[in-house]
């Protein structure tokens, strides 16, 4: 992610998260953290047509790599997206030399949860009333690292 995606990148992410969407400044920090030598961030957009259908970004500090955000546009759900997207940033992790993974999930996204589940994390607890305003709580789940024998297989381009 660069720069000039924040402004797809906002647009996808009101269109999928419009109560508790980040907001410009967000993602700006982010990215101001995802270049240089002492780069703790890695955030990637995946495009099709033209436009952003994607997003992902990883925060890594001390060894612990944090899924931060990753969301694919509705019509690119069920072609596997998703998958790719979260295969790139466990690379990332493990390029950040990550001994474990973290990340939280709206509890009420069942969808997400199989996702992860499938890349092998593991429930470790509940953030209540996390996602503001709506006051839903996140799932908390932790993966540690693996080797990329032992990570799913992902099908499709």
């Amino acid at each position: 992610m660069r720069w000039w995606d924040v402004e797809p990148v906002l647009a996808l992410e009101r269109a999928l998260f419009p109560e508790d969407a980040w907001s410009p400044g967000m993602f700006w920090s982010e990215l101001a953290h995802a270049r240089g030598p002492l780069a703790t961030r890695r955030y990637l957009v995946a495009e099709a047509g033209g436009r952003i259908v994607g997003y992902g970004g990883l925060a890594a500090i001390d060894g612990t790599g944090d899924i931060q955000t990753i969301a694919t546009a509705r019509d690119h759900w069920g072609t596997g997206l998703g998958a790719r997207l979260l295969t790139a940033l466990l690379a990332a992790a493990g390029d950040f030399e990550c001994h474990e993974v973290l990340l939280e999930v709206r509890v009420d996204n069942t969808r997400a949860q199989r996702l992860y589940e499938r890349f092998g994390f593991e429930p470790i607890g509940f953030r209540r009333g996390y996602y503001q305003p709506g006051n839903v709580d996140a799932l908390v789940m932790r993966r540690p690292s693996q080797t990329s024998s032992e990570a799913p297989s992902v099908q499709g381009t």
